[in-house]
């Protein structure tokens, strides 16, 4: 799987998570992909939010692994 290939398969994750949390104010983006990690950035409510740890692993890196399963990991770029 090439770079461009990785890298649409992440925004296509993204695309599935963003409706939930759009719905509670909240959104998120892709930073960057460095090494198989992929680097998020939470926006609104999703800042400072006491869940977003949890939406990060259970939410986040397990819908993007099951779009690009090679991924190491998925950091919060704060």
């Amino acid at each position: 799987m090439g770079q461009k290939e990785i890298l649409d398969n992440i925004e296509k994750a993204l695309s599935e998570i963003r409706p939930y949390l759009v719905t509670d104010g909240g959104d998120i983006s892709l930073v960057s992909l460095d090494d198989d990690i992929v680097n998020i950035k939470f926006h609104g409510a999703c800042i400072g939010c006491s869940v977003n740890q949890m939406t990060l692993k259970n939410g986040v890196e397990a819908t993007i692994r099951k779009y690009v399963p090679q991924i190491k990991k998925v950091v919060e770029i704060k």
